[in-house]
């Protein structure tokens, strides 16, 4: 059984970025971040992403080495104090699944791919973790082959999100020799305006009074220009045209030569110079500020959260919030969620006890949102929800979290064939029945009793529980879960026997 950590114990962060893999281990005491450690690599594994989509072999294998340190760091550590996260160069990788499998088994623990917003809306929390502020706040985090601009108020993230552009794709895109001139830097701006123009009358300097730039190029950016005198670490258009005017007169990425500039930033400098001018000039960011906090402390002080909210009862962590919403958008029958979670938990529960809490919380989210489609159609409404839910924005949630769950939503009716490859997980399976059966008791749309139906684990055969009397009163319901036997007879891996 998954023992929870200490609250104010350590808790540690992997992100895996396009340019570098971070380890951050911190933890969160009396509501105040502290470091505890940190670890850097430049692994560049974006640069390694060809134009078919697929990693090369050698940047995955400057990935795994820096993955084997992590995870000699993080020996000590419980699974439940730790969460890895991948960003935009996962996100696009054909080969991702392949490299992940590697990956998963050096770092020892699951990783997550998260979406553009999601990670936006990580690093916001990051950066409101370690330096709090009331005034509308415009977060700005040029990553390696992504740009996320997250508008918030406190710790309330109004509008966020991610735009495809990064400093290792732009610079291999438009220096890819290394050699810089001024008509390189033109195209690369044109190029980078071109992503984000969309987003102009969203993050326009109307919808904010503080600006700030998180993470990587910002702060390289920031520590060159106080280095060199040209500001206190304000970045400025003026600042950034000086940026621009050496790095052109230097002529090439061998040849920058900048106090204040670490030399890992030299080969990706010119692609985030190129769209930290676009987004000053766009967006009016006259005096963008250094922020203090990033994605991996955002992942983090969200890792506390949810931790928080397993220890004291349930209290909503942002998933919650995002399933209630994806329910009010989609006019659920909440009455009937209600009914199929509660059952589908306690015959969970009951058959798998050892499951993690996070097991539990996927199967009640899935409950929660298994009748969305309905809002396309009547008909075949478990597809229409699987997609829905594969393709919505749900804040809290990583991409693999979200696939699983609707996994099983599409799993909740219908042939088990659809889903056979993920059957071949034995808590997935059992997961997978708890809502079938669930959802054919509560069928009639009525109230129920819960206690009609028991569950019981036996290896690998699933022992149903009818109370006969309840059986005599619902012939309906007992020939549909005859015929529920019959399918996991046929394609399941679990064998599901009823009272003779």
């Amino acid at each position: 059984m998954q023992i929870s950590p200490r609250l104010d114990g350590p808790l540690a962060a992997v992100d895996m970025g396009s340019n570098s893999f971070r380890l951050e281990i911190g933890q969160i005491h009396q509501g105040q971040y502290r470091r505890i450690d940190y670890i850097k690599d430049t692994v560049r594994l974006g640069a390694g992403l060809d134009a078919r989509g697929m990693l090369s072999e050698e940047a995955v294998q400057r990935g795994l080495v820096s993955l084997r340190r992590f995870a000699a760091r993080l020996a000590s550590f419980e699974s439940a104090q730790i969460r890895a996260v991948a960003t935009q160069t996962l996100r696009e990788a054909r080969n991702r699944n392949a490299f992940l499998l590697r990956a998963q088994e050096v770092l020892g623990r699951a990783i997550e791919v998260i979406s553009g917003r999601e990670e936006a809306r990580l690093i916001y929390t990051g950066v409101d973790g370690l330096q709090p502020r009331t005034e509308r706040t415009l977060v700005v985090d040029i990553g390696g082959r992504s740009t996320e601009m997250i508008l918030g108020q406190g710790r309330d993230v109004h509008v966020a999100e991610s735009f495809a552009v990064g400093c290792v794709s732009l610079t291999l895109r438009f220096f890819p020799d290394g050699h810089i001139t001024a008509d390189r830097f033109r195209a690369a701006q044109v190029a980078a305006g071109a992503e984000v123009e969309e987003a102009l009358g969203v993050f326009g300097p109307e919808h904010w009074t503080l600006a700030l730039g998180s993470s990587g190029t910002a702060g390289a950016v920031s520590q060159l220009l106080q280095a060199q005198g040209i500001t206190d670490g304000r970045i400025t258009p003026q600042g950034l045209r000086w940026c621009i005017d050496k790095l052109i007169k230097a002529g090439h990425i061998d040849h920058i030569k900048l106090d204040g500039l670490k030399a890992d930033r030299h080969a990706v400098l010119p692609g985030g110079l190129a769209i930290l001018y676009t987004l000053a000039s766009h967006f009016g960011m006259e005096n963008l500020q250094p922020a203090k906090g990033a994605l991996r402390q955002g992942v983090i002080i969200d890792l506390h959260r949810r931790l928080m909210a397993a220890s004291s009862g349930r209290q909503r962590d942002v998933r919650d919030a995002s399933v209630a919403e994806l329910q009010r958008r989609f006019g659920v029958d909440t009455v009937q969620a209600r009914r199929v979670t509660q059952l589908a938990s306690r015959l969970f529960n009951a058959a798998v006890p050892d499951a993690t809490p996070e097991d539990r919380l996927e199967l009640q989210w899935a409950c929660a949102l298994h009748e969305i489609g309905q809002m396309v159609s009547h008909h075949d409404h478990h597809r229409h929800s699987a997609y829905l839910l594969s393709h919505a924005d749900a804040a809290g949630f990583s991409e693999n979290q979200q696939r699983r769950v609707a996994d099983l939503v599409l799993a909740q009716r219908g042939g088990l064939r659809k889903v056979e490859t993920q059957l071949a997980s034995e808590t997935f399976a059992w997961q997978v029945l708890a809502l079938r059966l669930a959802v054919i008791k509560a069928h009639a749309r009525a109230p129920i009793n819960l206690h009609a139906l028991g569950l019981a684990a036996q290896g690998r055969e699933a022992v149903l529980d009818i109370r006969p009397q309840w059986a005599k009163a619902n012939p309906r319901t007992v020939f549909l879960l005859t015929e529920e036997a019959q399918a996991w007879e046929r394609n399941g891996p679990l064998r599901l026997r009823l009272p003779a």
